[in-house]
Parts: structure tokens; sequence; C-alpha cells
């Protein structure tokens, strides 16, 4: 099990969502596995999920890979209830001051930003922090309700180093922190939780920066 997620630098600028896939493959960024079955007992089913990220300085480039039964999209608008969706999640503590960031994105593309130090009390990024994130979903970027049958879809977030609002960092270059890629989908038919780096806790929270690992950023 890896110790580390290590996010390599691309010489590849201003790159748009839709052109993540082919950058990355382009690159040979390969896809990690986002594989812990968190509370397998109370929530049996397991879904496929991967992730491959990279950064060029000023973009985090974030490819998200999930084959499950069931797709759901329902939240109507950006900072709506997307973890009810299938729905991919990253949490970053960017600087070392007890804060983090939860940035979570449906597959539409719909997307909310939270910050704060623990679940409680947390900061909803503005509207216009939010629009700075390019997306692509191989699902389209149009809601939709439950589509039975496994399928694999992809999603792609272009995230620039502003998205991290509360902090002025200069770029993501050298930065050593701590997160952590979740998958969830709390109100799908088999509702289940994955992630990068083990939780240990008797029931479903991903709010815990006491459990995130170490991300480097080349």
């Amino acid at each position: 099990m890896a110790n580390t997620l290590e996010i390599k630098k691309l010489s590849a600028t201003s790159v748009s969502a839709a052109d993540i896939c082919r950058v990355l493959d382009e690159a040979n960024i390969s896809f990690v596995a986002v594989g812990n079955h968190c509370w397998a007992e109370a929530f049996p089913y397991l879904p496929t999920m991967e992730v491959r990220m990279a950064h060029n300085g000023k973009q985090l480039l974030i490819n998200y890979r999930v084959t499950e039964e069931c797709v759901r999209a329902v939240a109507p608008h950006d900072d709506g209830n997307v973890w009810e969706d299938s729905c991919c999640e990253l949490f970053l503590s960017p600087v070392a001051d007890g804060t983090y960031y939860n940035l979570e994105c449906n597959a539409a593309g719909t997307l909310l930003i939270g910050f704060g130090a623990k679940r409680e009390g947390r900061e909803r990024a503005p509207q216009a922090v939010l629009d700075k994130i390019d997306r692509w979903s191989s699902m389209g970027r149009t809601p939709f309700d439950d589509i039975a049958g496994e399928r694999t879809w992809q999603l792609c977030l272009a995230v620039p180093v502003e998205a991290y609002y509360q902090h002025s960092l200069p770029s993501f270059d050298g930065l050593k922190v701590k997160g952590n890629v979740y998958k969830c989908g709390d109100k799908l038919p088999h509702p289940h939780f994955l992630s990068f780096f083990p939780i240990h806790l008797p029931k479903p929270d991903f709010h815990r920066p006491d459990f995130f690992g170490s991300v480097e950023f080349e």
C-alpha cells in the first residue's frame, strides 16, 4: 500500500479539463487505485476507483476513473449535496496550519469546496472560486438521475492554485502536504466509501485529517 501520493510536474501550461486525459497519457502518468474499502461490513458494495494527477505549477490536473453499477448526478448546481451522488473527492491541507480543503465533484462535474479545520463550521467557497475550476466528464455536464447498469466513467478537473483561496500559494511546486482521495455515493442504491489512505474509525467520516497521508508535488 502506498505511503505517499506523488504528483509529477509537467511542462504543459494552461491545460483545459477536456485535454487532461490526453496530456496525462502523453506524459505516461499512471492511474493508482483508490482501494481502501472503508466500513466494508456495513457497506459491502465495492466499485472500482482510480486516480492520476499531475501539476504544472499553476494547475493541479486530476483524472478520476470509476467503474460502478449505478451512476448518479442529481445535484442541480454547484455547492449542492454532491456527496449523495457518484462523487470523487480530494481533501488537501496545502499549509500546515490545521486547516484543509474538501474538493468534491460528482459525475456531471458539479462541484463544492469547503474550508476549515474540522467537519463542523466549514466555510463554502464562493461561486467565483468554483468557476475557476475547469471540468470535463465522460457523462456530460447536465445533472441526471440514477443510470443503472455497470459502466466506467471518467472525470477531469483543472484546479488552479487560486482555488485554495484562503492561502496565497505561489504555486504547487515542491509542496509536501497532507491529504486523501475518496469515492462515495451516499444516496446510490448501494452506498459505499473508498479512500486512498486508510481510515480507522467505526463509522463513516472523511473529515478526519488525522488520517491524511503524505502528498508530494514534484
